[in-house]
């Protein structure tokens, strides 16, 4: 208990000191040990490398993650190590959003197909995204957050023992000054009385000297180590570049195969909306006039007559033609037909002048000749 009561009023007398000093130090009243200039820089690029870290890990975190209440949710979790509930990022929703109106509408018309696909493209965006903000987490926020968290909190701890070296040293000094400056008067007032020495003050001085030149020795060390930092950083700059590269060159290949998937689509439904507008009986289209670009490379040979019929047949093979307006089959045995598409056409022998067997992938089936034109 007595060692107790001690030590609390040997650190309370301490701190008193320190705090003496630092007032006095503030108001011009006392002199200051200043740090060799280059653990001053050390010290700078040390404040330097924290405050940017800070801000590319929390500008990178608003990238992953743009809103700021999931942000602080998944925060929370972290902290409370417990595992985040999955939930579906956009483009997955989106995805989901656009198969389930396609089925609605039905996966059999061109709307409904086209939506279907564009929705399994999203979902695979929305895969791929996921995959990028796991990679970035683990290979460059938590090396950031763990020198902000290990690193730097170390060096904080040990700055902070150095500046209260630095004020029990200047607080030694102050007081063998003022011991040295009492005697010296004295010595005036008494000549024959000699300036003695202050062994007690001496002796404080040179403890609290060793201590202040051992301290800063190691704060060097410790700020001479944020160039391996930098290095590190680097790398984990790297594998972020790289997740990049990776995410934004799946979603290219994903968008650029949902292109050619729905490159046979038309493009307006105008044609479509007329036939419901006119009243015209079901599985005829009214044909409209026909809008058509060729499509690159084939140049349209005109729409498909007799002559057209006569060449195709005296051809051997198939041709690839275009549609020239939709078509809804009339039954099983013909194929429905969409405006702007490339399908490839054959004759058979026997089957009427007016049809040609048409061909889309896997489906089959009997096709106006009067709806086509071929292509050289």
């Amino acid at each position: 208990m007595d060692f107790n009561v001690k030590r609390l009023a040997a650190d309370a007398g301490t701190f008193l000191s320190r705090a003496v000093q630092f007032t006095e130090e503030k108001l011009g009243q006392a002199e200051k040990t200043e740090l060799d200039a280059h653990l001053e820089n050390l010290l700078t690029r040390a404040e330097c490398t924290k405050h940017w870290t800070e801000k590319i890990m929390k500008q990178t975190e608003v990238l992953l993650q743009p809103n700021p209440n999931v942000r602080i949710e998944e925060f929370l979790y972290e902290k409370l190590e417990k595992k985040a509930p999955t939930r579906l990022n956009n483009h997955e929703q989106l995805g989901q959003s656009m198969i389930e109106s396609g089925n609605e509408f039905g996966p059999g018309t061109a709307y409904g197909n086209a939506l279907i696909k564009c929705g399994e493209t999203q979902k695979q965006i929305g895969s791929a995204e996921r995959e990028f903000i796991q990679s970035s987490a683990i290979n460059f926020l938590t090396p950031f957050r763990n020198f902000l968290e290990g690193d730097f909190k170390t060096i904080s701890k040990e700055r902070k023992l150095l500046q209260n070296k630095r004020l029990d040293l200047d607080a030694a000094k102050a007081r063998l000054k003022k011991a040295r400056a009492a005697e010296a008067r004295a010595a005036q007032l008494n000549s024959s009385s000699p300036v003695g020495d202050n062994p007690m003050a001496e002796q404080e001085l040179r403890i609290t000297q060793s201590e202040f030149d051992r301290q800063a020795e190691i704060t060097r060390l410790l700020l001479e180590g944020i160039s391996s930092t930098h290095a590190h950083h680097l790398r984990c700059l790297n594998d972020l570049v790289e997740a990049q590269t990776t995410y934004y060159a799946q979603c290219y290949q994903y968008m650029v195969d949902l292109q050619k998937q729905l490159g046979s689509f038309p493009s307006t439904f105008s044609s479509n909306n007329n036939q419901s507008s006119s009243g015209s009986a079901p599985g005829v289209s009214v044909p409209t006039l026909p809008v058509s670009l060729p499509a690159p490379g084939l140049a349209p040979a005109g729409p498909l007559g007799s002559s057209g019929f006569m060449e195709l047949q005296a051809c051997s093979g198939s041709r690839r033609a275009r549609v020239l307006y939709d078509y809804d089959a009339a039954g099983s045995s013909e194929l429905s037909l969409l405006a702007d598409e490339v399908i490839t056409v054959s004759s058979v022998p026997g089957m009427d002048s007016d049809w040609l067997m048409g061909e889309r992938g896997n489906q089959k089936g009997k096709v106006p000749i009067t709806y086509l034109e071929l292509l050289n």
